[in-house]
């Protein structure tokens, strides 16, 4: 367009000399006409950006990497005028996101819709928007744009595998035999039935049998016997493996895959591992914590429902492995707080043998500690994870290997040695 103006620009005062030297009238009527013709175009263009609304609607602003993103996209024209055509450019910062359209000829007060079916191939937290309508002349003289600087946050949740089990050692999963010891609370655990006394709440009247006794009765609980469950996800920047090659989002963001699977970066598969971890126990109904340095510090106290799974998922959505501290110096600060009886796994590719003391330590004050340790020389990295398991036993830590490209729904089933 430029190009196109400078020719125009060009024959005005080509016509303007020619007229000066000649003094016909001609060349003047021709400037003239060239110079209607660019103030024509400008005002055209100006214009056509003027009265146009646009609405995005995103099905949801949460996704998953695997699935899609749905988006719906409306462009209106407020002005009895019409539009003969219209660019709309996103500038959106999801990989692969494609919502930018060329929208033709529109109507008086008319609309168009399109549709945008983005899928999610990388974790992390993103911007929708904003958009930008540009259009012009018929002449191709002037461009303008017009601005929709409205945006939204967009939260890409990691992948997770269905994991059928979790076999872990006897004795650690689960927080030992019924107490059988009465509750003041309500759990999961009913024991039986008894008189109501003054002072019951009446959400624990149990009905069925205040019908068939034909007096109040009300429901006694036990303590609820099954321990809590600690996911520790080691994110320090000195355990990081991962190939060279690969690339960021941003260049610091989450790592880009080039095909299909886990990209082979030990942040990546301790990422999907925690959150399939995570979205198993939830669905099995289990408190589970969370901690986590990604790099600022994350924790959250053990809690059940798919509000806690949210949590944690949005978390390693952004997590990075830029903590300054190491393992053993996490541990040392996070698990002081952890009660006896509470089962701690700790997904590390981290083959310092400092933080096995700090692992047994916990032992010694009753937390149960496993290992989900990630073999850094899989990942391109240097160590003998087979020596390390050595320690860990001889320690009397449980743990598992998993190596990159491992089915991790069938390693994560087996049982930890």
């Amino acid at each position: 367009m430029p190009n196109r103006r400078n020719a125009v620009y060009f024959f005005i005062i080509c016509a303007l000399l020619l007229g000066l030297f000649t003094g016909k009238a001609l060349f003047f009527s021709l400037a003239y006409l060239l110079g209607g013709l660019l103030i024509i175009a400008f005002l055209w263009s100006w214009f056509a950006v003027r009265g146009v609304a646009i609405s995005r609607k995103t099905r949801t602003t949460r996704a998953q990497v695997g699935r899609n993103l749905e988006e719906a996209f409306t462009i209106r024209n407020r002005f009895w005028l019409p539009k003969l055509w219209l660019e709309v450019r996103d500038s959106s910062n999801l990989p692969g996101h494609k919502a930018s359209h060329v929208v033709p000829a529109l109507g008086g007060r008319g609309s168009y819709r399109w549709y945008v079916d983005t899928p999610c191939i990388v974790r992390g937290a993103f911007t929708l928007g904003p958009m930008r309508v540009v259009s012009g002349d018929p002449f191709g003289l002037f461009n303008n744009v017009g601005k929709d600087g409205r945006t939204s946050r967009l939260i890409v949740y990691p992948q997770t595998l269905p994991i059928t089990r979790v076999e872990l050692p006897a004795g650690i999963l689960s927080g030992g035999e019924p107490r059988r010891q009465r509750a003041q609370t309500i759990t999961t655990n009913a024991a039986g039935v008894r008189e109501y006394v003054s002072g019951d709440s009446f959400n624990r009247i149990h009905w069925a049998s205040s019908a068939r006794k034909d007096r109040l009765m009300v429901k006694e609980f036990e303590i609820d016997p099954l321990a809590d469950i600690w996911l520790f996800v080691d994110f320090s920047a000195q355990s990081l493996v991962e190939e060279s090659y690969l690339k960021r989002i941003n260049g610091d963001g989450a790592v880009v895959p080039r095909g299909t699977g886990i990209p082979p970066s030990s942040e990546e598969y301790a990422v999907v591992i925690a959150a399939s971890l995570a979205n198993h126990f939830i669905d099995a109904k289990r408190a589970l914590g969370f901690t986590a340095y990604i790099p600022h510090r994350e924790v959250y106290q053990p809690e059940r429902g798919h509000r806690q799974l949210l949590h944690i998922l949005e978390s390693l959505a952004v997590a990075r492995s830029l903590a300054p501290y190491s393992l053993a110096q996490m541990l040392s600060l996070e698990t002081p707080y952890m009660t006896r009886g509470t089962t701690l796994i700790i997904i590390t590719a981290s083959l310092d043998p400092t933080w096995i003391s700090e692992a047994q330590i916990l032992s010694r004050r009753g937390v149960r500690p496993i290992t989900v340790l990630l073999d850094p020389p899989s990942f391109g990295g240097d160590g003998n994870s087979e020596e390390f398991r050595n320690m860990l036993r001889l320690a009397k830590i449980p743990s598992m290997l998993i190596k990159r490209g491992d089915d991790l729904t069938a390693t994560l089933g087996q049982h930890p040695i």
